[in-house]
């Protein structure tokens, strides 16, 4: 049985044409919105899972991810933003996620009034334990395109992010 790293290389050489004279897939509005709906829809069932599996509210949990993923410290306040959230709300957030030792807070500046919030490393190790099974469908999926091919997924998401991220509470 081929291990997951041979079938990766065999994805990124063969491509994703594996039926000659195939039509092209759709590639329109209507195609994409289904795709993301379908795809938001399982990571918010595994992310439900995961938030119930750990006493954990849906947000604490894209909490988690924005610290993460932050490409500098997080504070509180980039995270209010982030999520979009009332100082309070966030307030409470980031206590539920200290108490339940998956966070921590650390003041690492001379000036004290900045906090930082850290992934604890228990909690990372218990974040990726569940999502393994999601790394492993990642991976199966990545196999079945050229490194071209995936090159093109991530500048697309890149992109995607960037546009819906510049949308205002207005939505124009």
């Amino acid at each position: 049985m081929a291990s997951a790293e041979d079938r990766g290389s065999r994805g990124r050489q063969r491509g994703t044409d594996t039926t000659a004279g195939a039509a092209p897939p759709d590639t329109g509005l209507a195609a994409f919105a289904v795709q993301l709906r379908r795809a938001n829809g399982e990571i918010n069932r595994l992310v439900h899972g995961f938030a119930g599996e750990y006493g954990l509210h849906a947000t604490d949990v894209q909490a988690l991810a924005a610290i993460l993923d932050a490409e500098e410290p997080m504070t509180p306040g980039r995270l209010r933003e982030h999520l979009g959230l009332t100082s309070g709300a966030v307030t409470a957030c980031v206590d539920r996620l200290e108490r339940a030792g998956h966070i921590r807070r650390v003041r690492e500046s001379a000036d004290r009034r900045v906090v930082h919030l850290h992934y604890a490393s228990g909690a990372m190790a218990s974040a990726r334990s569940y999502f393994r099974p999601l790394a492993r469908a990642t991976d199966a999926a990545r196999s079945r395109f050229t490194e071209d091919e995936l090159a093109v997924v991530v500048r697309f998401l890149a992109a995607l992010n960037e546009e819906m991220s510049a949308l205002g509470p207005d939505r124009k």
